[in-house]
């Protein structure tokens, strides 16, 4: 075996896992997603930057204002979901560097320093975070439907008017309901994806 992960992990978190499309009613508790941070939060990013920032929608109202804002083939899914969560960027996460980058204090202003700058890591970081996020999620045994089908600045305005977050994707999350799965998408192979020089 050339993975240090036994092969069930494996499929729980990559072979086996899909996008769910439904879900059963049994809550996601805030234990399960505390859970979930404190092992995503680990993983690596550039200067150590933690721009994700995680929205639970788990009040009617909260769905609501959310569901308004999805494309229509994902609003039904989202509005039964147990659990969604916003998945946005915090554009000015540099004010942390001094202290999630603590050997270098002065990187927050050396490379963030200009609103660019800091926009494209936070989009490139978070993105980060947020595929450490969804695997998170199966770690908990629980099933993720991430989406990006929706008016990103309608979801910008209503739950980040500061101006300084930028939504990156909804994941409904849950315990999969009855026909969750689309069938599997086809995966490019090793040798289309991998060259060596």
């Amino acid at each position: 075996m050339t993975l240090a992960l036994d092969a069930a992990a494996q499929d729980l978190l990559f072979r086996e896992a899909r996008t769910a499309n439904t879900f059963t009613d049994e809550p996601v508790t805030d234990e399960q997603v505390q859970a979930i941070y404190d092992l995503v939060k680990y993983g690596p990013t550039a200067f150590n930057q933690q721009p994700l920032r995680v929205v639970l929608v788990r009040t009617p109202e909260g769905r609501e204002r959310l569901v308004q804002h999805l494309a229509e083939g994902n609003r039904e899914k989202t509005a039964k979901a147990p659990l969604v969560a916003i998945l946005a960027a915090d554009n000015e996460f540099h004010e942390e560097l001094p202290t999630l980058f603590p050997h270098f204090p002065a990187a927050k202003d050396v490379f963030f320093s200009e609103r660019v700058a800091r926009e494209r890591s936070a989009a490139l970081n978070s993105a980060l975070q947020m595929g450490y996020f969804i695997i998170g999620v199966r770690a908990a045994g629980l099933a993720a439907g991430p989406m990006t089908g929706f008016d990103a600045a309608g979801i910008d305005k209503e739950f980040f008017p500061d101006g300084d977050h930028t939504v990156l994707a909804v994941v409904n999350i849950g315990k999969p309901g009855e026909n969750a799965w689309y069938p599997r998408s086809p995966r490019l192979a090793y040798d289309e994806v991998v060259t060596t020089v």
